[in-house]
C-alpha cells in the first residue's frame, strides 16, 4: 500500500497573523512538502492543478520536473490533471516526457476540476463536462498506445498520422487514477478502462464513499478485470497532529473556521465526525484510518491533505514528520495484516513493464 500527501497548491492567508504568502514562496512550500515527503519515508506527492487564484500549481509537470530531479524513491502523480481542458495531446507528451525524466516514476489522476470558469478560458462548455472527460481520455489512452494514430472527434481537431513525442517510457503509459467526489460516470470510466479510482472524500461522510467505491469496484469486474477485490482504489484524507489531541484542536481550529473551502460552515467537531478530517494525536489519525478499510475494502493508495487553508510551512512539515514517523509505520503494519493475496498492490512503473514482458512473452 502506498501512502503520501496530495497538496492543492491554495495560497491562504495564515489567520492567526494575517499573513499571505507570495507566490514565490507558496510554490517553494510545496517543492519543500515534497522532499520532506521522501525524507520521512513516504511513497508518494500529488499536486493538484489549477488556473486562478488563489492557486499556484497551473504547471504540474513543471513541479514534478524539478521535484524529480532532487529525489531518488518518490512517485510523482497529480491529484488533478484536468482532462476536460487540456488538449490530450499536450497531455500524453508532457507526462511522457517527465516518465523519462522521473524513471518511470510518475503516474496521474484524471479529473475534471471544481473551478467552472475553467472551462471558457481554454475553450471549452462546462455543460460538456462528462463528455469531454470522456473523449479526451479516449484519445490519449491511444496516443500512448498507438505509434501512428488517426482520429476524429467532437472537441478537437482531427489527427492524422500523428505520432506523440517522447513515446512512453519503456513503451509503458504511466498508470492513471480517475479522481472523483460525486460523479459515478467517473467510477464508471475508470472501471471500464481497468484504470484505479481516486475517491477523494475529505468533504463526505463514509455511506458516500462506500456506494461510490462499491460502485466501481462492481463495475470493473463487470468489464472482466477481476474481482471486485482486485479493483484499485486510493482515498484522500486530511490531518492535523499534536502529540496531545488537545493542542492539535486548539491550534487548527482558526485555520479550519477561515479555510476558503469549509470556513464559517459546520463546526470542526461537525467536520471531524462526518468526513475523513483527523484533528488530533497521532494514535487518532491510525485508528480513524484504519476504519476507512470498513467501508472502501483493502485498497492501495492513501493520500493526505495537510498544507492547506494557511497553515506555514514549519507546521506542515511537522506534520509530514509526524506521518512518518509515527503513523504511517503503523498503518503498513496494521493495513498488511490481514490483507488477501489477491488484493493487488498499487501499481508502479516496475510491475507494469513486468506484466507488459510477461504478456508479449505469452503472445
Amino acid at each position: 500500500m502506498q501512502f503520501g500527501i496530495f497538496s492543492v497548491g491554495d495560497v491562504t492567508p495564515d489567520p492567526t497573523t494575517g499573513r499571505t504568502p507570495t507566490e514565490r514562496e507558496r510554490i517553494k512550500a510545496m517543492v519543500a512538502i515534497a522532499l520532506k515527503a521522501e525524507e520521512v519515508g513516504l511513497d508518494v506527492f500529488a499536486t493538484g492543478e489549477h488556473h486562478n487564484p488563489p492557486f499556484v500549481p497551473s504547471s504540474p509537470t513543471t513541479m514534478l520536473g524539478y521535484v524529480a530531479a532532487k529525489t531518488e524513491k518518490l512517485i510523482l502523480s497529480t491529484s488533478t490533471t484536468l482532462i476536460t481542458t487540456n488538449d490530450p495531446v499536450k497531455i500524453a507528451e508532457d507526462f511522457a516526457m517527465l516518465q523519462h525524466l522521473a524513471d518511470g516514476r510518475v503516474d496521474l489522476m484524471m479529473g475534471r476540476g471544481n473551478t467552472g470558469p475553467v472551462y471558457p478560458w481554454f475553450g471549452q462548455d462546462i455543460r460538456e463536462g462528462i463528455n469531454l472527460a470522456i473523449e479526451n481520455y479516449a484519445l490519449l489512452r491511444r496516443l500512448w498506445r498507438e505509434d501512428v494514430v488517426n482520429w476524429e472527434g467532437k472537441f478537437r481537431t482531427p489527427l492524422q498520422g500523428f505520432t506523440s513525442t517522447p513515446r512512453p517510457l519503456d513503451g509503458v503509459p504511466p498508470f492513471v487514477w480517475h479522481g472523483s467526489i460525486r460523479s459515478p460516470e467517473i467510477a464508471e470510466q475508470a472501471a471500464y478502462y481497468g484504470d484505479g479510482f481516486f475517491h477523494n472524500n475529505i468533504f463526505w461522510p463514509a455511506d458516500h464513499t462506500k456506494r461510490m467505491v462499491e460502485l466501481y469496484r462492481s463495475r470493473y469486474a463487470h468489464y472482466g478485470h477481476g474481482t471486485p477485490e482486485q479493483a484499485i482504489v486510493g482515498l484522500g484524507g486530511q490531518v492535523f497532529m499534536r502529540h496531545n489531541s488537545q493542542d492539535a484542536v486548539r491550534e487548527f481550529r482558526p485555520y479550519f473556521d477561515n479555510a476558503p473551502v469549509y470556513g464559517h460552515g459546520p463546526s470542526l467537531e461537525d467536520f471531524t465526525d462526518q468526513t475523513p478530517l483527523t484533528v488530533g494525536s497521532p494514535q487518532q489519525v491510525i485508528e480513524k484510518t484504519l476504519s476507512f478499510r470498513e467501508y472502501a475494502g483493502d485498497y492501495q493508495r492513501q493520500l493526505f491533505l495537510v498544507d492547506h487553508a494557511g497553515l506555514p510551512l514549519k507546521t506542515v512539515l511537522e506534520q509530514i514528520d509526524l506521518l512518518g514517523e509515527e503513523v504511517v509505520p503503523v498503518l503498513r503494519k496494521e493495513f498488511a495484516a490481514g490483507r488477501p493475496a489477491s488484493v493487488p498492490q498499487a501499481p508502479t512503473h516496475a510491475s507494469l513493464l513486468a506484466a507488459a514482458e510477461k504478456e508479449e512473452a505469452a503472445v
